[in-house]
């Protein structure tokens, strides 16, 4: 029986009372048995209903204030607007738009051609705005619809990824450029020599060899540069853990870039020996790399000073200091961009390429360091690298097995880190 059945009780009571009376008089079991049950079974017919029909579920209207509570504390920027008119806006639109545009006409609030076509149709639909908060920034607005009156607009910040698109299209062009002028000059004088069919003079033909040369060796150091920058690049996320004696390495990468012929204009001031984490081949990398700039747009016959020692108690330091021309304030954020130059013609007579504090900024970056660049012009430039020292040793800190028991344990000089 169906849950929803009532059984008659009293019924059956009667039907039993019954059989009983007829077989009191003497009627036959067979003909009593059978009118109990035609009666029993009619009042259960009777009594059954069919099963009532499923409610039919009916769709409930979103209220503005379930979706507020609702969106509210999500990052990404979000709006409803009840037919175009901004009813609701999350923190995070408010911050990026102002409270301001809650009330407002969608179309007056946004104020972009593209953002007003989008609203203006009945279903949903993307659009690309440019400029919507700042100057050159650029928002994917996404519109979906929730019901005939209300409809969800989803703001995307996506400047970022187009910077980076930038960045990579100015990169490729500008490595574009930087290896076509050697390559051109090679070619150019090659094809002169070819040209003279042995004609030329010896010292006119010595003199185009020895700036093919020239032209040869700034193009394998900007490739060279171009791989190192790469690889520090796709390593910038692992952290070195090779521990390094940092005197000996500034003290050796110095001497390498400086060479025999600039040996005497370096002075070097080694106050500490830190011991940090690192890459050998990067962190000499850096070293040369500075010592090197400051060695080329110095000023002739002055000293570089590079020094090494501790700051604040847990960095090591290393500054490279040089007494040129020094640079204009305005052009210091802007030295660790590739390809950026001071004075282009001075630095491509001088084989640089370009991306030398580049490669130092993503080697100092990758070993958790800092770059600060100061310079006052007419005076000089100081380059400072700041790198995290490595903790203590282990091994080197334990007492030995056969000290002397007796003796007070002499704590060891721990470096600081």
């Amino acid at each position: 029986m169906g849950s929803g059945q009532n059984i008659p009780i009293a019924g059956i009571s009667l039907a039993g009372v019954t059989f009983v009376a007829l077989l009191s008089l003497g009627t036959d079991v067979v003909i009593a048995l059978a009118v109990l049950t035609v009666w029993v079974g009619s009042l259960l017919v009777a009594a059954g209903r069919p099963p009532e029909p499923p409610k039919a579920k009916i769709k409930q209207r979103l209220s503005l204030d379930s979706i507020r509570d609702l969106i509210e504390d999500t990052s990404t920027p979000l709006i409803i607007t009840e037919r175009n008119t901004i009813a609701i806006a999350n923190r995070a639109a408010r911050r990026v738009l102002g409270p301001h545009i809650i009330g407002q006409d969608a179309r007056v609030g946004l104020r972009q051609p593209e953002a007003i076509s989008l609203l203006g149709g009945k279903s949903h639909g993307e659009a690309i705005v440019r400029g919507l908060v700042r100057r050159g920034d650029i928002w994917q607005i996404n519109r979906q619809m929730i019901d005939d009156r209300l409809a969800m607009l989803e703001f995307i910040n996506q400047t970022a990824e187009a910077d980076i698109s930038r960045a990579h299209t100015d990169f490729v062009a500008n490595a574009s450029h930087e290896l076509r002028t050697p390559l051109a000059a090679i070619l150019g004088y090659v094809e002169t020599l070819q040209e003279g069919e042995g004609k030329l003079d010896t010292p006119t033909a010595q003199k185009f060899l020895g700036i093919i040369e020239r032209e040869a060796q700034r193009l394998h150091a900007l490739v060279s540069d171009l791989m190192s920058l790469s690889r520090v690049e796709a390593e910038k996320h692992d952290l070195p853990t090779e521990r390094i004696d940092l005197a000996s390495l500034v003290e050796r990468a110095a001497r390498d870039a400086a060479g025999p012929n600039r040996i005497e204009r370096l002075t070097l001031d080694i106050a500490d020996e830190p011991v940090v984490l690192g890459d050998l081949q990067q962190l000499e990398q850096v070293v040369r790399n500075l010592v090197d700039n400051a060695l080329k747009y110095g000023a002739p016959d002055t000293p570089v000073a590079v020094t090494l020692d501790l700051a604040q108690g847990d960095l090591a330091r290393i500054a490279v200091e040089d007494q040129g021309e020094g640079i204009a304030p305005e052009q210091i954020p802007h030295l660790t961009r590739r390809f950026y130059r001071t004075d282009p013609g001075r630095s491509r007579a001088s084989g640089g390429t370009g991306l030398g504090l580049a490669i130092v900024k993503h080697i100092v970056e990758r070993h958790r360091g800092r770059l600060d660049i100061t310079s006052e012009v007419g005076k000089g430039t100081r380059v400072v690298v700041r790198i995290p020292l490595a903790e203590p040793d282990p091994q080197a800190v334990s007492p030995p097995p056969d000290a002397d028991s007796e003796a007070p344990n002499q704590p060891e000089t721990e470096q600081l880190s």
